[in-house]
């Protein structure tokens, strides 16, 4: 038993568990039933994608079917995807924390509210799907686009496309949801390369040095203007591949493809993320990797 709360502790403090469930009572129709409270269906999603447990693991230590085993699991999942939009950081009209309290970035940036990049999620596909599901590393993928502010929080998380698709066509199909990325008049996200130079969307000059890598080491100084923006957009926008470490780090599922149909572990991603959300905002003291200075 104390080694089962350990392993839950190190995901998620008891106090924060409870007050998890206590919104999913409150905003969804996850309930107990005759046999399982909330509490135990819930926990049995986290132990899941926290440690990535397989069923028959979870299922003896909760002493229960595999059936009972894989509804919880989908309870929760469903439940979770319920508010998973609610969970989302909404875009803030005044100036990043981050930005006002650094001279490299303030006023440069200050109408910059977060960045936006895609990251790749091995996945699990069969039949014709498999060779569009092929990233240009040759494995299944699926892409996921992200938006994140400056406080490792999500803001939109589009998940479900293929490997191959470009992280542009991603940002095109999320700008023209009903629900999709909402930039505020006047601001702008932070972008790489393979993305187009808009109003709202900051690339990088280009032709001139740009990856953090470029300048680490004596002498590999910013030489000139050109360089020194570069610089900088990549020393904040390093922020999307840091909430990417923490994620994949926090929600060990995700290192190898998970084990459910494609609409599954597409709505997964989702739920995982605003999970994230509610765990940045009530565990503060969480580690998060250094910044690149």
């Amino acid at each position: 038993m104390e080694e089962e709360i350990d392993e839950e502790e190190e995901m998620m403090y008891p106090d924060v568990f409870m007050k998890l469930c206590s919104i999913i009572r409150e905003k969804t129709h996850l309930e107990d039933t005759r046999y399982i409270c909330v509490e135990e269906i819930v926990a049995t999603f986290l132990i899941i994608v926290g440690h990535n447990d397989k069923y028959c693991n979870v299922r003896q230590r909760f002493g229960r079917s595999h059936f009972a085993t894989s509804q919880n699991f989908n309870k929760t999942l469903k439940a979770l995807n319920t508010i998973a939009s609610d969970m989302m950081v909404k875009p803030s009209t005044g100036i990043p924390t981050k930005i006002q309290e650094s001279i490299r970035f303030m006023p440069f940036f200050k109408d910059c509210i977060g960045a936006i990049d895609g990251t790749h999620i091995p996945a699990m596909v069969t039949g014709r799907e498999v060779s569009s599901f092929r990233n240009r590393h040759g494995m299944q993928s699926q892409n996921i686009l992200v938006a994140c502010n400056f406080d490792l929080q999500f803001m939109y998380v589009l998940s479900g496309w293929e490997g191959s698709a470009h992280d542009s066509k991603l940002l095109n199909d999320a700008l023209s949801r009903r629900n999709g990325i909402h930039v505020p008049q006047g601001k702008y996200f932070l972008v790489d390369c393979g993305f187009a130079n808009r109003r709202q969307f900051l690339v990088p000059l280009r032709g001139v040095r740009y990856h953090l890598k470029d300048f680490s080491g004596q002498g590999r100084h910013p030489r000139n203007a050109s360089e020194l923006f570069n610089l900088h957009h990549a020393s904040l926008r390093n922020v999307i591949e840091r909430i990417f470490g923490v994620f994949k780090s926090r929600f060990t599922i995700f290192k190898t493809a998970p084990p459910f149909p494609f609409q599954t572990q597409a709505e997964l991603v989702l739920a995982c993320a605003g999970l994230h959300n509610f765990l940045r905002k009530e565990c503060r003291s969480d580690e998060f990797p250094a910044e690149y200075e």
